[in-house]
């Protein structure tokens, strides 16, 4: 904690968020890139590294406070049981600090639920100009395209102090050119709004205690009320509806994809291409079309994912190779390849330079180095040693309808086409096992392991049991034709 960080932040998430036309999840816990709304606004406000963060909680207040609790533990939810208003929220936060024996003294950021685009770095300069010009309160404002339906900023020619926010409904024809508008974000000193927030009254047709009232309050008994304009715009804009979601979501991606190619990551098609906030990347990595990377997925240098895949809190390292692959809490190792068409399931673990080749899924196994698995199997519950080959279409049958039971397959060991192996069971260093056999026990090292019927062949049987048929008929021609030979 700074000798500069804020006395508190107070983030607003009560609201119900009608528009978003969602029954079973509050507005402040839609997604964008990987993370809550209420998330990225308790984000940003972490960097800030204040006192006290608050969250005010509301409209399916459970949901939210398990949200807080599980994956933003210092941000502490205060509930306010009755929407009455922006005002009523902020008052409630300090009341209930306040009866907790904590007394704020400097300054108390105030900010929204529902704009994920909101950066650490824009709080950081409100709260900075904040302190450094002295304000009562200092509202964060925006140079937009539209203002249309949006407070606009009126200020004070003398010193640009702000002199009024005037509502869309009330404003007057030049006013309405103003292209400044209120983001609804505040520093405030904690003393000073307490005592306003005192003072706001429900006069209006709401019936609710508004806290932009605050800033005439503080106005009118001398202080000055200051602005500082956002960076970009888009930082303030909030979400109400699924739209602005997708269009928030859209923003913030083009800026993750920015940052990263700017460290240079390659990424070929920006307009398919998916991060969330938590991906991290090493230089020279490249990214292909049509890729999702989410949750915490790191790319290693010089790796190269995609096209047409999905990873999720999976590693890549150095100089592998995913494509086409979906991929979910994996670990694919340096110089090592996915794909086409793979599937890594959690725990699945690939060693330097092992393969997991086409149509094959891996579950909670290890593939030591150089391990091969190039086709059509299921490998799950199991430990493939280094250099080992294992055939196509061959199945671990880990699963006997009550409990999961572990393959061990050692090292330079050569699996044949289509074997099942009936877990528990393990192939020692250096084995083999024929094409076809179903492995019920172990198989020493450096053994050869068979288990399959010996084959029998029945003639004319097509011909007495599939008299007439295409077969039948093909089968009598060869017939003739060997006899004529």
């Amino acid at each position: 904690m700074s000798a500069n960080s804020p006395a508190a932040v107070v983030v607003l998430a009560a609201g119900g968020g009608t528009r978003m036309k969602s029954n079973s999840l509050p507005k402040v816990l839609h997604e964008v890139c990987g993370r809550s709304l209420v998330g990225h606004a308790v984000a940003a406000a972490e960097e800030l590294t204040p006192e006290q963060l608050v969250v005010v909680v509301g409209h399916m207040r459970e949901k939210v406070e398990a949200h807080l609790a599980a994956l933003y533990p210092a941000a502490r939810a205060v509930v306010q049981v009755e929407q009455k208003g922006t005002g009523h929220a902020v008052r409630t936060a300090l009341e209930t600090l306040a009866a907790d024996g904590v007394e704020l003294d400097g300054t108390v950021i105030v900010t929204t639920g529902d704009a994920p685009l909101l950066t650490g770095a824009t709080l950081a300069a409100l709260a900075e100009a904040h302190a450094g010009q002295g304000n009562g309160v200092t509202v964060l404002t925006a140079v937009v395209p539209d203002p249309f339906g949006y407070g606009r900023i009126l200020r004070d020619g003398v010193d640009g102090a702000v002199s009024a926010i005037v509502e869309e409904k009330d404003a007057s024809d030049a006013q309405r050119e103003i292209a400044e508008i209120n983001s609804g974000v505040f520093a405030f000193d904690a003393k000073l709004l307490a005592e306003a927030l005192a003072r706001v009254t429900t006069d209006n047709v709401q019936g609710e205690e508004y806290l932009t009232d605050t800033l005439e309050i503080l106005r009118t008994a001398g202080h000055r009320v200051g602005a500082v304009v956002a960076a970009d715009y888009r930082d303030i804009l909030g979400i109400n509806d699924r739209v602005q979601l997708a269009q928030a979501r859209r923003l913030l991606n083009d800026r993750l994809l920015e940052r990263a190619m700017r460290a240079g990551v390659t990424v070929v098609d920006p307009a398919t291409t998916w991060f969330d906030v938590q991906v991290s990347y090493e230089p020279d990595a490249v990214v292909l079309p049509n890729t999702q990377l989410q949750g915490r997925t790191h790319l290693g240098e010089g790796c190269e994912v995609g096209p047409n895949s999905t990873l999720t809190d999976t590693r890549v390292g150095a100089g592998a190779r995913v494509s086409n692959t979906t991929a979910d809490r994996a670990e694919v190792g340096e110089l090592a390849t996915a794909g086409p068409y793979a599937y890594l399931r959690p725990g699945a673990k690939l060693a330097r330079k092992a393969k997991v080749g086409t149509y094959v899924e891996i579950k909670n196994s290890e593939l030591g180095e150089g391990a091969k698995v190039p086709h059509l199997s299921y490998i799950g519950d199991a430990t493939i040693g280094e250099g080992t080959n294992i055939g196509a279409a061959s199945v671990t049958v880990n699963y006997d309808g009550v409990n999961k039971h572990r393959t061990v397959i050692g090292a330079h060991c050569r699996t044949g086409s289509d074997n099942m192996f009936i877990a528990p069971v393990t192939v020692g260093d250096g084995a083999y096992t024929a094409a076809g056999s179903v492995i019920t026990s172990d198989v020493a090292p450096g053994a050869l392991g068979v288990a399959r019927a010996q084959q029998r062949n029945i003639p004319g049987w097509v011909e007495r049991k599939r008299p007439g048929s295409a077969s039948a008929q093909a089968a009598a021609a060869a017939g003739e034709a060997a006899g004529e030979a």
